[in-house]
């Protein structure tokens, strides 16, 4: 196409695209398609489709925005994370995931971790409809003959769920990774928890759900081993979510989350589908076998130091302070060599911590300062996932200074470059953290089966924030400044504790 323009005119030029894949279209029907689409495109107009855009982003942020006054860089972090976020992922086709790098750049492939489960699945059931997360749920279901695959390529019963993947078969190339950091299948299991927990929906765990849980329960139930010299069942040759120690014996997180991967798969057998445990054909004898390694797990501890011992020769390293580095070492996996990194003590996220953080009300807060304050001080926060976990560890401890620091690592994390490796595109998965860290930090926000409960505090920096969730078929809108208001914008009343104290909600007239 050509034109002429004279001195003071001007042209715009529309350029419309439209992108289709083999995944959808087979390639001899492309072309034909493609012309459809572009014709639909051109017959809606630009300002039709900028309406269409605008509607669904208002939408999404309807329930999803965090306001904060006070500290124009906190709300500039949290509210670039939603957007990255919801840029990459929406629910909108279950055969996708969120990879860690989103669109921003090609470290990672684009391939699925356990981020999904453990980081973006509690913040998405709270501003995205229930669907969104669901498909989350699907994706894993999916995947389960790949599970199987990879399990049985280290000659173990039931499913091993891929430390990265495309298509439910295991594509990392470290062993110390794809054999040893088996702690990710807990995470799969855990989601499911939270998604029935958080709904209340159990339609899913008692259909699809029950065969995930049952097959990574197999899966643990296998690769245990019983010591006869302790009278225990242990978990040797693993890697935690701590990846600066490869090839420990018995890793806290990883004992504790199997034990617990066995529990929830018992307590949800009862309830589930007939016809789906017809199928699954879990004998009463595999089930008592099941509740023997629940009896019976070990679990490293230090009584003197009254905490969880990170694996079994965790202290017998140089223990000390991750503030005894010199500031030009750090980050450390720029400047150490592997070894040496993994001679240390120091720790790149939360790992005993993350244990605590996801089963966070069977522990005393007693057990948690002895941990978050032996722990925290060795972690260098060198992944992505670590500040979170801390920042909603420190809030409920009371540790708000160390609280707000964290929180301000995890939202300005790819902003401020903490890491010095944004350069590499950025880190998707880790952004639903400065979302956490607020509402269940900052907020205090917990669910416990039928009961939804706040502890909020107001950092000194700022004057307010605010944000809304939905819950059960509810929207709440929480309000926190010198006061907190809580209200109920939407749904059925409900009752929630607020400081431990019951506070009724209804949609105001």
């Amino acid at each position: 196409m050509t034109t002429r323009l004279d001195a003071g005119e001007h042209s715009d030029l529309v350029k419309s695209v439209v992108v289709v894949t083999s995944r959808d279209i087979e390639p001899e029907h492309q072309v034909e398609r493609v012309s459809q689409l572009l014709d639909g495109v051109v017959a809606a107009g630009f300002d039709e489709l900028l309406n269409q855009q605008t509607a669904i982003w208002a939408d999404r942020w309807a329930t999803s925005d965090v306001v904060i006054d006070g500290d124009d860089a906190a709300q500039q972090g949290i509210r670039f994370n939603i957007s990255q976020l919801f840029m990459t992922y929406y629910g909108d086709d279950p055969r996708l995931n969120v990879g860690p790098k989103g669109f921003t750049g090609e470290k990672y492939g684009g391939a699925t971790y356990w981020d999904t489960e453990a980081y973006i699945v509690p913040m998405y059931l709270a501003v995205t409809k229930p669907e969104v997360t669901h498909a989350l749920l699907q994706y894993r279901h999916d995947q389960l003959p790949g599970a199987f695959h990879n399990a049985q390529q280290q000659n173990l019963a039931g499913a091993l769920y891929p430390m990265v993947t495309f298509n439910g078969i295991e594509a990392h190339n470290e062993w110390e990774i794809t054999f040893e950091e088996i702690h990710r299948n807990a995470a799969i299991a855990f989601a499911i928890y939270q998604y029935t927990a958080y709904t209340g929906d159990d339609t899913y765990v008692n259909t699809d759900g029950i065969e995930v849980l049952v097959a990574i329960a197999r899966f643990w139930a296998d690769r245990v081993h019983f010591s006869q010299n302790a009278g225990k069942y242990m978990i040797h040759g693993v890697t935690g979510p701590n990846e600066y120690e490869n090839n420990v014996n018995n890793n806290w997180y990883t004992n504790t989350m199997a034990s617990w991967v066995l529990e929830y798969t018992l307590e949800r057998l009862p309830k589930a589908n007939g016809a789906v445990l017809a199928k699954l054909a879990v004998s009463d004898d595999e089930q008592a076998h099941w509740q023997d390694i629940i009896d019976r797990m070990y679990f490293p501890t230090d009584e003197k130091r009254g905490i969880f011992v990170q694996h079994d020769t965790f202290l017998d390293k140089d223990l000390r302070p991750a503030a005894s580095i010199p500031a030009d070492q750090r980050p450390i996996n720029q400047h150490w060599s592997w070894d040496r990194i993994l001679r240390s003590p120091f720790i790149k996220q939360a790992d005993v911590l993350q244990g605590i953080y996801f089963l966070n009300n069977r522990f005393t807060m007693a057990q948690k300062e002895a941990n978050f304050d032996f722990y925290e001080p060795m972690t260098v926060h060198e992944s992505s996932l670590s500040a979170s976990i801390h920042a909603i560890l420190a809030a409920e401890l009371g540790k708000v200074d160390k609280a707000v620091e964290l929180y301000a690592r995890t939202a300005r994390l790819d902003l401020d470059n903490y890491n010095n490796d944004t350069d590499d595109g950025l880190h998707i998965t880790s952004m639903s953290g400065s979302w956490l860290a607020i509402v269940q930090g900052f907020a205090g926000m917990r669910y416990n089966d039928t009961q939804l409960s706040f502890k909020p505090f107001l950092p000194s920096t700022w004057t307010h924030y605010a944000f809304k969730m939905n819950y059960r078929g509810r929207v709440l809108a929480i309000d926190v400044a010198d006061t907190t208001t809580i209200k109920l914008v939407a749904g059925e009343p409900i009752t929630v504790l607020v400081n431990d104290k019951p506070v009724r909600l209804e949609v105001e007239a």
